[in-house]
This record gives C-alpha cells, structure tokens and sequence, in this order.
C-alpha cells in the first residue's frame, strides 16, 4: 500500500507520486488547497525570507496556448503529435500548482539556503496532498526553463521550481526503484 496514512511513519516510508497523466478529479477543493499550501510552508526557511510563490493554474486552456506558443517558437518544424505532447500536462490532474523560486536580497542567507528551501517547500506540498487523501506528482520538463513559460509566469528573478499535480489515483499507483541504502550513505571519519 502505497501512502499509508495509518501513521507518520508508515506515510513516509510508503511515500509514493502519481503520474500526472493518471490523475482524475477529485482534487483539492479550495479550502482543502489552502490547507495543503499552508501546510506546504511550514518548512525551513533560514532567515524567514519566503523564498517561494506559488501559482495556481486556474484557465487551463490559457496555460495549454502558453505552452504551444513557447514549443512552438523553440521548435518551429515540430510535428502536430510533438505539440499535443508538449501540451499535455496543461490538462492533466485536476489540479495544477506552480512552485516558483523568488529569490530575497539577503547579506546572511546565502541563495543556495534558499534554493533548499524552495525543495522542502516542493516536498511538503506532496507530503500535505498526500496527507488529504490526494495523490501528488512534482514535474519540471521543458516548460519549467522555457524563456516564453517564464516571462508568462514569473516576476523579477523568480524562476519555476516545479509543476505540481494533484488528484486522485485512476490506476494503482507503482513502485519504482529505490537507492540501496549503502550504496548512498558513509559515515566519516
């Protein structure tokens, strides 16, 4: 069983995303999305700066025309079944979050603490979407450095540190492969 919610630990070590595609309605309804948001910023954050927005995608149709004109102007010679492609995820889950990274002016916090704070933030929203019953799926891909996808989403520095997906499991979610825990942990000295 995947995302045991019978305790913290059984949840996390059962953690599992769904795969965007694979997602269908219900999701979060706005209460329930504010709540995982929330939730979501409850993370390490040296310096309290909030290094992170969040955008929710509401006319999904819009966010499909954005993405076929920034693929469109990369790949001027794309084929038809390459630009569906390229704009499927803006119709898929229920649900559709934007996580920017919105980098502070800051003399003590060095940018690299801020970037591992936008991660944590990623990784709470997952962990919260999961936690209301939900499946979550954190995406990059192309769109997510796309020049055109930026300007369209973005203010200032702010860059995209994910798209993410909530809804519900159509299909059993499935394992994937793990790192063998000695093959990535040493101890020192």
């Amino acid at each position: 069983m995947f995302n045991d919610l019978s305790s913290v630990t059984a949840y996390l070590e059962t953690r599992r995303s769904g795969k965007p595609r694979d997602m269908v309605a219900p999701g979060p309804d706005s209460a329930q999305l504010d709540r995982i948001l929330q939730t979501a910023m409850r993370t390490p954050d040296h310096g309290k700066l909030f290094p992170w927005r969040f955008v929710e995608v509401i006319d999904r149709s819009a966010f499909a025309d954005l993405l076929k004109k920034a693929f469109c102007d990369a790949n001027p010679d794309a084929r038809p079944v390459q630009i569906e492609a390229a704009i499927a995820p803006a119709h898929m889950a229920p649900t559709l979050i934007l996580l920017l990274f919105a980098p502070q002016p800051s003399l003590k916090i060095p940018l690299w603490e801020q970037e591992m704070s936008v991660g944590a933030v990623g990784m709470n929203l997952l962990h919260a979407a999961h936690a209301h019953g939900f499946v979550g799926s954190w995406i990059t891909g192309w769109a997510s450095y796309d020049p055109i996808v930026q300007a369209a989403i973005c203010q200032g520095d702010e860059k995209i540190a994910g798209l993410f997906f909530i809804g519900t499991p159509a299909l059993a979610l499935e394992e994937r492969p793990r790192p063998v825990p000695s093959d990535i942990i040493r101890q020192w000295p």
